[in-house]
């Protein structure tokens, strides 16, 4: 069962680039370290053979999933989303309720979440409570700590 994705064009460009990573340079290199392992002599007591049949077996499945994540992926066009709620790729100034801290967040989907960047999951707890939202809303997010309550400031593309 594939899920799909939604993704800004830089996201899904890091995501095809590292994918033509994997395909043409890593494959060929794990092929040649397979190459060279069964040029050492007897397969039965190789294990520099084993190690690399192993690496090129994780290899291709990490490929497959990355595949199927790409055929799954749809581009999101910013020029159709609504700025009145809160949305995938909606930057988003929201205010602390209990310190008065105020936070600027950009939801993106959970592959390009960097929180250094200010970039976080719409699968992410506050993802999910900011989701829907409307400017002057109180997003009540539970935590592990209890409950936040955030309000929403301002709601930008």
């Amino acid at each position: 069962m594939s899920t799909v994705s939604y993704y800004t064009a830089e996201g899904l460009k890091h995501l095809r680039d590292e994918l033509d990573q994997l395909k043409n340079i890593q494959r060929p290199k794990a092929s040649q370290d397979i190459a060279d392992a069964r040029d050492k002599g007897d397969l039965s007591e190789n294990a520099e053979y084993d190690a690399a049949k192993e690496a090129q077996g994780l290899l291709e499945m990490k490929i497959s999933k990355m595949e199927e994540v790409v055929a799954n992926a749809r581009l999101i066009d910013e020029s159709q989303l609504d700025v009145s709620k809160v949305l995938v790729l909606s930057k988003v100034k929201i205010k602390n309720q209990t310190n008065g801290m105020e936070m600027n967040y950009t939801l993106v989907a959970e592959s390009e979440a960097d929180l250094k960047t200010g970039k976080i999951s719409v699968t992410s707890p506050i993802g999910k409570g900011l989701l829907g939202k409307s400017v002057g809303d109180i997003a009540e997010i539970t935590v592990p700590n209890g409950i936040l309550k955030f309000e929403i400031v301002e709601i930008s593309r």
